[in-house]
């Protein structure tokens, strides 16, 4: 079984918004591949975020209401994006060789 600080940070929240972990020994496993899969998403949609923030940004005729939407959009992909690399280090700290305690 996954030691608690091994658990892993899902790409979704649970209910109120609260975080949901994996824990798991099988890094290939049905859950593992969907949070896989939902964490690739996450970051296409990001990148296309991206680059429409680009544009809007040099379209002097973009309105108020554009701006707001395109600012709601890129906050939510960013949190994702966060979520993202929390999970990612932590999986990276949990992996590397450990010092053994004298």
């Amino acid at each position: 079984m996954t030691a608690p600080n091994e658990l892993r940070l899902l790409p979704w929240t649970g209910p109120n918004g609260k975080p949901c972990y994996l824990s798991t020994d099988e890094r290939g496993g049905y859950m593992s591949r969907l949070a896989d899969n939902v964490e690739a998403v996450q970051l296409g949609t990001a990148a296309e975020l991206l680059e429409e923030a680009s544009e809007t940004l040099d379209d002097q005729d973009a309105t108020l209401d554009e701006m707001r939407r395109l600012v709601k959009e890129l906050t939510g992909a960013l949190r994702g994006i966060l979520r993202v690399a929390t999970s990612r280090g932590h999986l990276l700290a949990a992996s590397e060789p450990r010092e053994p305690a004298y």
